[in-house]
């Protein structure tokens, strides 16, 4: 009875994440966090769509108690669904309000842009249409949307931004013998290894990782504008442990947790936390909405009707 009882006690002090990446950023967090309050977190990391594939399938039994997620539309829906417990953490006030609601709150923030491999003998990028010249001629990756909820909010920003003009450029791409490569890794693994020239809509961390460690690739944010993807946090209406889960959430907030998430090379959420990369009042952005929006499910029949994938 001892050893049960210690047992229970031990799982009720263990927290579970479901995060979208990046998977180191989440372990330095549940360290720090597990130091500091001696709460142990369990992690789960995967794509975005995997994440809540598995969130669907635990329906009725839940296991998440947190979830950070790549795309800021994931916790709009979950809050529609009644998912999600409303929490304002005290460490939320240096976040401006574009990165926070009352269900949930930015982590760090990604860019997308075109990551250049610049040994590939290619000209360097400076606008999405530039991938569809000849010079790029089946040297192209993408990640794929229906993988990728950042990837997904570039295709919504382009829709939003160019309308038809949007697919003409997507016509070409595909022309031109673009390849959709599954989720980011595997868009981004065949530029670092010089068989493709370029990505794009690279969400930008991992390619600043990359070259940090001494890869030839280049971080370019096209001209005519790029989207960016606050990475929400939230808390499962559904946890055990609501008090734990919202302490991690005021942890990976703090300073030291926003600098985690800047040592990760994603914009902190918090204005006053410093970054060693351009934030996103530096880039030109897309719009969220435009005339032309289309709703995520259609624009992803599309382009999967386009490039062939259905």
């Amino acid at each position: 009875m001892i050893v049960a009882t210690t047992l229970m006690a031990a799982d009720a002090q263990a927290l579970t994440l479901y995060t979208a990446g990046p998977g180191s950023l989440a372990k330095k967090l549940a360290a720090g966090f597990q130091q500091q309050s001696g709460i142990n977190v369990d992690i789960f990391q995967a794509t975005t769509g995997k994440v809540m594939a598995r969130l669907e399938a635990e329906q009725a039994n839940p296991r998440a108690d947190i979830l950070v997620s790549a795309s800021w539309d994931t916790a709009e829906e979950l809050q529609q669904r009644g998912w999600l417990l409303a929490y304002d953490s005290p460490n939320a006030t240096q976040v401006p309000a574009q990165f926070k609601t009352d269900y949930y709150v930015a982590q760090g923030i990604s860019a997308l842009g075109i990551v250049w491999n610049s040994a590939s003998g290619t000209p360097e990028p400076h606008d999405w249409q530039d991938l569809a010249q000849p010079a790029f001629k089946d040297r192209v990756t993408t990640p794929d949307p229906a993988l990728s909820g950042a990837s997904l909010d570039l295709l919504m920003g382009l829709q939003n931004a160019l309308g038809e003009k949007a697919w003409a450029l997507f016509g070409r791409l595909k022309d031109n013998g673009m390849i959709i490569a599954g989720p980011n890794a595997q868009a981004l693994t065949p530029v670092l290894q010089g068989a493709r020239a370029a990505v794009f809509g690279a969400v930008d961390y991992v390619a600043y990782g990359s070259a940090q460690d001494g890869e030839s690739v280049k971080v370019i944010f096209p001209s005519s504008g790029t989207v960016i993807a606050p990475r929400p946090m939230m808390i499962l209406k559904s946890s055990a442990q609501p008090e734990q889960a919202k302490a991690f959430i005021d942890y990976a907030l703090s300073p030291a947790g926003q600098q985690l998430v800047a040592e990760a090379w994603l914009m902190p959420a918090r204005s006053d936390i410093s970054a060693k990369r351009p934030l996103f009042s530096d880039l030109r952005l897309l719009p969220a909405q435009g005339a032309q929006s289309a709703t995520r499910e259609t624009a992803l029949d599309r382009f999967a009707k386009l490039f062939g994938q259905r």
